[in-house]
């Protein structure tokens, strides 16, 4: 089961991409909720490279590691990778006027819901584009 995701920033192509990309910027935007965080990211962006986020809960309680292999590279337009049990994930980037449509089409999972993972991504999404309009 494939689920979309979407979100509309008016910012700067160059702006989104940057901040989507950057380890930086990514442990500023990468949190469902303001109880969870990212503590550490690393990307090696290139066809074949690997990226890492460390997601935690604020507490301690839990923590996860969001990995995978970029399986395509197309600065400023497409970002597309293989996380480690095989799903699939797009995120594509597109200039609508003066602003960036940013949609993410992914594997749903089965150890949870397919609504609670989609409002999960796309909590994360809408936060990354409020991240986005800080630095425009």
């Amino acid at each position: 089961m494939k689920i979309r995701i979407e979100t509309r920033i008016a910012a700067p192509l160059a702006t989104v991409w940057k901040a989507y990309v950057t380890p930086d910027d990514i442990v500023k935007w990468n949190a469902a909720s303001d109880d969870w965080h990212t503590t550490r990211s690393t990307v090696d962006l290139k066809v074949g490279g690997n990226f890492s986020s460390r997601m935690e809960a604020k507490d301690g309680s839990f923590g996860f590691d969001m990995e995978g292999t970029y399986t395509e590279v197309v600065p400023e337009q497409r970002l597309a990778f293989a996380m480690p049990d095989g799903r699939q994930v797009a995120v594509d980037f597109v200039q609508d006027g003066d602003a960036v449509v940013v949609t993410t089409v992914f594997d749903a999972e089965d150890q949870n819901p397919a609504e609670m993972q989609q409002q999960g991504w796309q909590a994360i999404l809408d936060n990354f584009g409020r991240h986005v309009l800080t630095k425009a």
